[in-house]
């Protein structure tokens, strides 16, 4: 995960011309009865305004837009110290055992999107469906989706050592960053060290520790699990320089800036406690990192205290997202070992706090979509500002929020809720193509965002995987828990 995204496909563009805009501005009458009619209702009415799902869109999402803004108070409950502390026995959910055909359906259709986009010269897998480019961040949901389609008897056990051998190969003798780590973007076919969306031309651009912090946490899976591949994985490890990628207990990674390269701390609380987790296991130092106190204050959000980090882009150059992915992938990876669970309830909390005041169906995080920007981040709170959709320069594009897939199955897997449920059959009734399972539904235009990415069938294949085992995937791969 990192601030710069490939776009998609040039054939895409002719979308960019309707995206980013509000469907239509309801009249000046109905925002006026609308706002006399708000303003003599009682607080807790306002959050009880029931949105009738027959009202036009642009009414609907002006509602909605009014009660997000209401929702918000700066002073938000904090969790008791009590609860903070990662439990000894690492979480496992009530809500596991083996799929049901709906679920092993849904399983096969997200392996789809990587039978389609997997370069079988590389075994480096397109972050987005048929553009030749790739993050180390999807190529580790890559091997997350191999892992979990062999586990759960979708490939061949032959198959799955053949693709990932040929991957692992190729991660060991990659063209690296100044020889030091891998670039943030790579031509996924030639190899090439590329920057975003152009495919033909190298240029080395920097690496992202929050990327490799992930690949680190799928790569001690693979080790872990399955032996006979241990000697490719310890060939990566030993070709990259990994010290680089930490400095006084955090995790750092470079940017070219107008020409000259940056040395920077990276992450922000969630992605900067999940990606260290991934280091230590490799036992680097990344003590700063992993502590997820030291910066965190709370906002209410209808109601739920959710935690963000104070170093927002104001005070620190870089944006604080509140978003749900990170901590669906510590709960399903690490049993909630970097981060705590009840960051993660507060995080799901909210969000069914904001289906029940505006009958929206809310599951959000960052993602490509189908038109321009074509990367946003739909944040809880960020920067201040609460349900805020957002690019990585800060542009707004609310109107582009969206109800993500990999989020909604996420939180599905995790807590066996009637509101995961929801989520879980929105999706299905939503969200399939024939290429794997779109990215998400846009609640303002009310479609789907069509675009097909490696991360979010990645992150479908391995929460269906964590449902299946019953434990969080590092322990149930064996690997040893790292002392933090």
């Amino acid at each position: 995960m990192n601030s710069d995204f490939e776009p998609p496909p040039k054939a895409w563009s002719i979308l960019s011309s309707v995206g980013g805009v509000v469907t239509a501005i309801v009249t000046i009458t109905g925002l006026n009865f609308l706002s006399h009619y708000i303003s003599r209702i009682s607080p807790v009415q306002k959050l009880e305004i029931s949105i009738s799902q027959t009202a036009p869109s642009t009414l609907k999402a002006e509602a909605v837009a009014r009660l997000d803004a209401q929702s918000v108070f700066l002073q938000g409950t904090p969790i008791h110290q009590s609860l903070l502390p990662a439990p000894h026995t690492p979480y496992i959910a009530s809500f596991v055992g083996k799929l049901t055909q709906q679920e092993m359906n849904s399983a096969k259709l997200a392996w789809l999107y990587f039978q389609h986009n997997w370069n079988d010269q590389t075994g480096l897998v397109n972050s987005v469906d048929g553009f030749n480019s790739v993050t180390l961040w999807d190529q580790a949901a890559a091997i997350a989706a191999l892992v979990s389609a062999k586990e759960l008897n979708i490939v061949a056990a032959t198959e799955f050592e053949s693709k990932m051998g040929k991957m692992l190969m190729t991660l060991a003798s990659i063209p690296l960053y100044k020889g030091e780590l891998p670039n943030k973007v790579y031509n996924s076919k030639t190899l090439l060290p590329v920057n975003y969306g152009q495919l033909e031309k190298r240029e080395e651009i920097g690496w992202s520790a929050l990327d490799l912090g992930r690949m680190a946490i799928w790569l001690k899976i693979v080790e872990a699990k399955y032996p006979q591949l241990r000697p490719h994985v310890e060939a990566v490890w030993k070709h990259w320089h990994v010290k680089r990628l930490v400095r006084n207990g955090q995790m750092y990674g470079t940017a070219i800036v107008q020409g000259k390269e940056e040395y920077n701390q990276e992450g922000r609380l969630g992605y900067e406690s999940y990606a260290a987790y991934g280091l230590k296991l490799w036992n680097l130092d990344v003590r700063q990192a992993l502590n997820y106190q030291s910066h965190t204050a709370y906002v209410n959000l209808y109601g739920q205290g959710v935690p963000y980090d104070q170093r927002d882009y104001g005070n620190s150059g870089a944006n604080n997202y509140v978003l749900s992915e990170p901590y669906i992938l510590d709960g399903i990876e690490t049993g909630f070992q970097a981060l705590p669970k009840a960051y993660a309830d507060r995080i799901l909390a909210a969000q069914a706090a904001r289906y029940q005041a505006t009958k929206q169906l809310t599951a959000l995080t960052e993602d490509n979509i189908d038109r321009a920007p074509y990367f946003v981040y739909s944040s809880l709170f960020v920067n201040g500002k609460p349900w805020a959709t957002i690019t990585d320069t800060r542009q707004q594009h609310d109107d582009l929020r969206f109800l993500s897939a990999k989020a909604a199955i996420g939180w599905y897997v995790l807590y066996n809720t009637t509101y995961t449920q929801q989520l879980f059959d929105f999706v299905q009734t939503n969200l399939k193509s024939s290429s794997g399972w779109y990215n998400g539904f846009y609640e303002s235009l009310q479609k789907p965002n069509r675009t097909l990415t490696a991360n979010n069938n990645g992150v479908i294949l391995e929460s269906l995987l964590y449902k299946q085992v019953g434990q969080p995937l590092t322990i149930w791969a064996g690997i040893k828990l790292p002392n933090l």
